[in-house]
């Protein structure tokens, strides 16, 4: 087996990231040397990379479904958004400044060389790679500067699959119409779809297909079913939380749940982080955007954000910081990472006018921390309460004074009810991660609470990636896609128009 693939979908959130996990981690199980690639990322979940840089986390946790390392080879640009308007733009994982909407699609020419050189070098070392396309190629007002769907498409000769989240509705419609909008050239490097999230009788769907083929001459390669096991590492996983519960909490192992409110800042960054904590028995995580989610939560955590000082103020025009203060003056635990640790300090500087200017924080820890005009990319590892700990950090924010304990070796803040670090990643610590909730659960008061003896972060991801895999194995044509792979998109398929002038005939 030997080529590549994009998978462009109808929507954000469609599938797109599942269904390219899935196809990596089922080839890499059959020995197939394979390797994810995202042209082009938009996210503030993001990792580090063993060779420096920074990447989406999507792609990091494509490279793990292959057996690979996360590299900067696997996005070679990835957006970070800021506000609504302007974005960070990293190019090879490091920071070249930051565009608004309108000037981001005049750098995009230099960096059509940048992606497609970037796909050619891991074409070269790998038998197959499997690109995910972003957003969707039916924004075709934008398709002239496209440097991550179509425009990949065409400049690297790639076949493509478009797939569709039959759960939000109009699934056909969705297809039909991404391919109808298209142009000729568009249309002709389009070799199919899947279905996304299907409930139900797929006797009764098979109808809608059989007449979607027979508009477009393009089969369903398959229908993947709705896995609600399906949660960790979701690209979009937020839209679908909100404030409801994160994940499938089993039952705890001891007498009580331990409850934990997130704090869903407006520019939430490594959201994942408290992952790691609804994968234990007896952990119900939320995400909480006003302060009444707070009021009978045992654990609060502030995550990280790409917009510390902005995000602090929505804290407070909220009333959520208010919440926090008074979770904490009960003497209730609240735990920061990254951004929502440089919140909970007493002073943020910002000589280099990275986030606008200077703030006050909430004054919950003994702390001032300083944005160098830098960004601070890391690997460390070291200990945690007798546990050895990795993560990894990607701020601006630099600690300058300190007045509590440290929490790890040489970072961090342990003030007892509060904590704080910049390491993302600490809560996937199997040993640090039990310690910690031991330690929230007599502070709450919840005697009955027992952390899980044998909960292995690692295994449930592994376990995750392994579902995607089965899926794709037992609903997709595994032979169709092979065929695709191997040699591209057949020759003859129909152009579909919409009727109106301008439309691709």
């Amino acid at each position: 087996m030997r080529g590549a693939l994009l998978v462009a979908g109808t929507t954000s959130d469609a599938g797109k990231s599942a269904l390219v996990t899935g196809i990596c981690r089922l080839l890499a199980r059959r020995g197939v040397a394979v390797a994810p690639f995202k042209a082009q990322n938009m996210s503030n979940n993001s990792v580090v990379t063993v060779d420096g840089g920074e990447i989406g986390r999507a792609q990091a946790v494509q490279a793990l479904a292959c057996g690979l390392a996360p590299s900067v080879a696997f996005n070679p640009v990835l957006l970070k958004p800021g506000s609504d308007r302007s974005s960070q733009v990293v190019v090879h994982g490091r920071v070249e400044g930051t565009v608004s909407a309108r000037s981001y699609q005049g750098r995009k020419a230099a960096l059509l060389d940048v992606v497609t050189a970037g796909l050619a070098d891991l074409r070269s070392r790998f038998e197959v790679v499997i690109c995910e396309g972003a957003g969707s190629p039916a924004e075709i007002n934008l398709r002239a500067d496209d440097i991550a769907n179509m425009g990949l498409a065409q400049a690297a000769d790639l076949p493509v699959l478009v797939v569709g989240d039959i759960d939000r509705g109009g699934v056909l419609a969705h297809l039909f119409g991404t391919l109808a909008v298209l142009d000729a050239a568009d249309q002709a490097r389009i070799a199919g779809f899947v279905v996304n999230k299907f409930r139900g009788d797929p006797a009764l769907l098979a109808p809608g297909l059989d007449q979607l083929a027979a508009l477009t001459g393009r089969p369903t390669l398959g229908v993947l079913p709705w896995e609600e096991r399906l949660w960790l590492d979701a690209e979009d996983s937020l839209s679908a939380v909100a404030d409801g519960v994160l994940g499938r909490p089993a039952p705890p192992y001891g007498s009580q749940w331990l409850r934990v409110a997130v704090v869903r800042l407006p520019r939430i960054s490594n959201s994942t982080d408290a992952e790691a904590l609804a994968a234990e028995p007896g952990v119900a995580v939320r995400y909480a955007t006003e302060p009444s989610r707070l009021a009978d939560a045992d654990l609060v955590v502030l995550p990280g954000s790409k917009a510390t000082v902005d995000d602090l103020g929505w804290l407070r025009r909220t009333g959520l910081a208010a919440a926090v203060l008074d979770h904490a003056r009960a003497g209730r635990p609240v735990l920061g990472i990254c951004g929502g640790y440089q919140m909970l300090g007493r002073r943020i500087l910002d000589p280099h006018r990275v986030e606008g200017g200077d703030a006050d924080g909430l004054g919950l820890l003994d702390l001032d921390v300083a944005f160098d005009a830098g960004k601070h990319l890391g690997n460390p590892t070291g200990t945690a309460w007798g546990e050895p700990v990795r993560g990894y950090e990607i701020h601006h924010g630099r600690v300058v004074r300190s007045g509590d304990p440290q929490l790890l070796d040489g970072e961090g803040s342990d003030a007892g009810t509060v904590l704080g670090t910049h390491w993302h990643g600490l809560l996937e610590n199997d040993g640090f991660r039990r310690a910690f909730l031991g330690r929230v659960a007599a502070r709450a008061g919840r005697t009955g609470f027992v952390p899980a003896p044998d909960t292995s972060f690692a295994a449930h991801r592994t376990a995750q990636l392994d579902l995607l895999a089965d899926l794709v194995e037992e609903h997709i044509d595994i032979r169709a896609l092979e065929h695709v792979v191997n040699h591209g998109v057949p020759a003859g398929l129909p152009v579909v128009t919409t009727g109106l002038a301008g439309s691709p005939a």
